[in-house]
Protein backbone atom coordinates (compact mmCIF):
# COMPACT_ATOMS: atom_id res chain seq x y z
CA UNK A 1 0.00 0.00 0.00
CA UNK A 2 1.52 3.26 -1.21
CA UNK A 3 1.63 6.29 1.88
CA UNK A 4 -0.56 9.63 1.44
CA UNK A 5 2.81 11.05 1.31
CA UNK A 6 3.97 9.10 -1.41
CA UNK A 7 1.39 9.19 -3.16
CA UNK A 8 1.38 12.78 -3.05
CA UNK A 9 4.82 13.20 -4.63
CA UNK A 10 4.17 10.67 -7.56
CA UNK A 11 0.58 12.76 -8.82
CA UNK A 12 2.84 15.73 -8.63
CA UNK A 13 2.60 17.24 -11.89
CA UNK A 14 5.76 17.46 -14.15
CA UNK A 15 4.70 21.16 -15.12
CA UNK A 16 7.28 22.55 -12.85
CA UNK A 17 10.09 20.35 -13.68
CA UNK A 18 10.29 20.76 -17.27
CA UNK A 19 12.89 22.92 -19.45
CA UNK A 20 11.17 25.11 -21.42
CA UNK A 21 10.84 25.09 -25.27
CA UNK A 22 12.81 28.79 -25.22
CA UNK A 23 15.92 26.42 -23.70
CA UNK A 24 15.54 23.40 -25.54
CA UNK A 25 17.80 23.20 -28.83
CA UNK A 26 15.28 21.77 -31.83
CA UNK A 27 15.52 21.49 -35.69
CA UNK A 28 13.12 22.23 -37.69
CA UNK A 29 11.05 19.88 -40.65
CA UNK A 30 12.47 20.54 -43.92
CA UNK A 31 16.09 21.08 -42.48
CA UNK A 32 19.01 19.58 -43.73
CA UNK A 33 20.21 17.05 -41.89
CA UNK A 34 23.69 18.61 -42.26
CA UNK A 35 22.60 21.37 -39.98
CA UNK A 36 21.10 18.59 -37.56
CA UNK A 37 24.19 17.57 -37.23
CA UNK A 38 25.57 20.48 -36.85
CA UNK A 39 23.07 21.26 -34.35
CA UNK A 40 23.60 17.99 -32.43
CA UNK A 41 27.58 18.42 -32.89
CA UNK A 42 27.55 21.74 -31.15
CA UNK A 43 25.27 20.82 -28.08
CA UNK A 44 26.74 17.34 -27.52
CA UNK A 45 22.68 15.60 -26.98
CA UNK A 46 22.73 12.61 -28.60
CA UNK A 47 19.22 13.84 -30.12
CA UNK A 48 16.78 16.87 -30.61
CA UNK A 49 13.29 17.61 -31.29
CA UNK A 50 12.00 17.91 -34.85
CA UNK A 51 9.50 20.83 -34.72
CA UNK A 52 7.12 22.75 -37.70
CA UNK A 53 6.99 26.20 -37.37
CA UNK A 54 3.82 26.20 -35.44
CA UNK A 55 5.68 24.24 -32.26
CA UNK A 56 4.43 20.84 -32.98
CA UNK A 57 6.59 17.92 -32.58
CA UNK A 58 7.15 15.77 -35.73
CA UNK A 59 10.25 13.19 -34.54
CA UNK A 60 13.68 13.15 -33.23
CA UNK A 61 16.69 12.87 -34.87
CA UNK A 62 19.93 11.48 -34.01
CA UNK A 63 23.45 11.45 -34.87
CA UNK A 64 22.97 8.04 -35.53
CA UNK A 65 20.32 7.90 -37.84
CA UNK A 66 21.57 10.96 -40.01
CA UNK A 67 25.13 8.69 -40.33
CA UNK A 68 23.19 5.48 -41.15
CA UNK A 69 21.35 7.80 -43.91
CA UNK A 70 24.76 8.46 -45.55
CA UNK A 71 26.37 5.24 -45.04
CA UNK A 72 27.37 3.98 -48.65
CA UNK A 73 28.31 0.43 -49.43
CA UNK A 74 32.06 1.20 -49.31
CA UNK A 75 32.30 4.93 -47.52
CA UNK A 76 30.75 7.82 -45.78
CA UNK A 77 29.33 9.82 -48.37
CA UNK A 78 29.05 13.28 -46.78
CA UNK A 79 28.09 15.13 -49.60
CA UNK A 80 24.49 13.61 -48.93
CA UNK A 81 24.34 15.56 -45.65
CA UNK A 82 23.24 18.91 -47.34
CA UNK A 83 20.57 16.71 -49.59
CA UNK A 84 19.01 14.45 -46.92
CA UNK A 85 16.08 16.45 -45.10
CA UNK A 86 15.37 15.51 -41.19
CA UNK A 87 11.89 14.66 -42.09
CA UNK A 88 13.37 11.40 -44.34
CA UNK A 89 15.68 10.23 -41.55
CA UNK A 90 14.02 11.29 -38.16
CA UNK A 91 12.33 8.41 -35.67
CA UNK A 92 8.39 9.16 -35.98
CA UNK A 93 7.97 6.98 -33.06
CA UNK A 94 8.20 9.91 -29.75
CA UNK A 95 7.16 9.34 -26.60
CA UNK A 96 5.24 12.24 -25.09
CA UNK A 97 3.89 13.46 -22.43
CA UNK A 98 1.29 16.04 -21.56
CA UNK A 99 2.35 19.22 -19.40
CA UNK A 100 -0.14 17.87 -16.67
CA UNK A 101 0.54 14.11 -16.55
CA UNK A 102 1.86 12.87 -13.30
CA UNK A 103 5.79 12.41 -11.92
CA UNK A 104 4.26 8.58 -11.50
CA UNK A 105 3.87 8.48 -15.62
CA UNK A 106 6.93 9.88 -16.18
CA UNK A 107 8.95 8.14 -13.97
CA UNK A 108 7.46 5.20 -16.01
CA UNK A 109 8.17 6.18 -19.22
CA UNK A 110 11.39 7.87 -18.63
CA UNK A 111 13.21 4.17 -17.88
CA UNK A 112 13.51 3.65 -21.80
CA UNK A 113 14.21 7.22 -22.55
CA UNK A 114 16.65 9.74 -22.05
CA UNK A 115 14.58 12.58 -22.05
CA UNK A 116 10.98 12.94 -22.66
CA UNK A 117 8.74 15.88 -25.09
CA UNK A 118 6.23 17.81 -23.76
CA UNK A 119 3.18 18.99 -24.60
CA UNK A 120 0.89 21.93 -23.34
CA UNK A 121 -3.26 21.51 -23.84
CA UNK A 122 -3.20 22.02 -27.58
CA UNK A 123 -0.23 19.70 -28.71
CA UNK A 124 1.85 22.13 -28.69
CA UNK A 125 5.69 21.33 -27.85
CA UNK A 126 6.03 23.15 -24.39
CA UNK A 127 9.74 21.43 -23.50
CA UNK A 128 11.27 18.39 -22.79
CA UNK A 129 11.76 16.52 -19.05
CA UNK A 130 14.73 15.00 -18.84
CA UNK A 131 16.11 11.52 -16.93
CA UNK A 132 18.37 13.93 -14.91
CA UNK A 133 15.53 15.69 -13.17
CA UNK A 134 13.38 13.25 -12.87
CA UNK A 135 16.27 11.57 -10.67
CA UNK A 136 17.29 14.63 -9.19
CA UNK A 137 13.52 14.77 -7.93
CA UNK A 138 13.50 11.38 -7.00
CA UNK A 139 16.68 11.61 -4.58
CA UNK A 140 15.13 14.47 -3.11
CA UNK A 141 12.15 13.02 -2.22
CA UNK A 142 13.91 9.96 -1.19
CA UNK A 143 16.14 11.74 1.41
CA UNK A 144 13.58 14.17 2.80
CA UNK A 145 11.39 11.51 3.52
CA UNK A 146 12.11 8.83 6.66
CA UNK A 147 8.42 7.12 6.03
Amino acid sequence: MISTKKRTFLETPISDFIIPVEKVAHVLVGNSAEHALLVLTKTGYSQVPVLDTNFHIHGLVSSKVITEAILGLERIEYEKLSQIKVDDCMDRNVTILKIDDTFQKALDLVINHAFLCVVDYDGTFAGILTRRVILKQLKKYIYQTSD
